[in-house]
């Protein structure tokens, strides 16, 4: 969460990007930094298919970075909601999807 937020943040408020763009990007990058930490410590995967688990892992992000998009755009664009409580509100949802997923279909535990 603190990558995501950390790099939305930046970008958007900093660096005055897009602010779908800009949580795309923290997003994916903690996504990515996700699956490390996942992979290790989480589900404790042997698996010696590392391609083929990130690549499930970022399959289930991606359509997870659609829902938290859909989230936002509905929070934040049509209800008028703060945009940063409206990406935890997505953050929290976005998880229990990812978590899911991951967990019947990435690291088959």
């Amino acid at each position: 969460m603190l990558v995501d937020f950390g790099v939305t943040w930046l970008c958007k408020e900093k660096l005055r990007w897009n602010k779908y763009l800009s949580n795309s990007l923290g997003f994916v990058l903690a996504a990515t930094n996700n699956y490390l930490w996942n992979r290790l410590w989480t589900f404790e995967s042997e698996s010696t298919e590392v391609a083929r688990e990130y690549i499930s892992f970022f399959v289930i992000a991606l359509i997870g970075l659609g829902l938290n998009n859909l989230i936002i755009f509905l929070l934040h664009d049509k209800l008028h909601w703060n945009f940063y409580w409206s990406k935890l509100i997505a953050i929290g949802i976005v998880t229990l999807w990812n978590f899911g997923m991951n967990y019947v279909f990435t690291f088959r535990v």
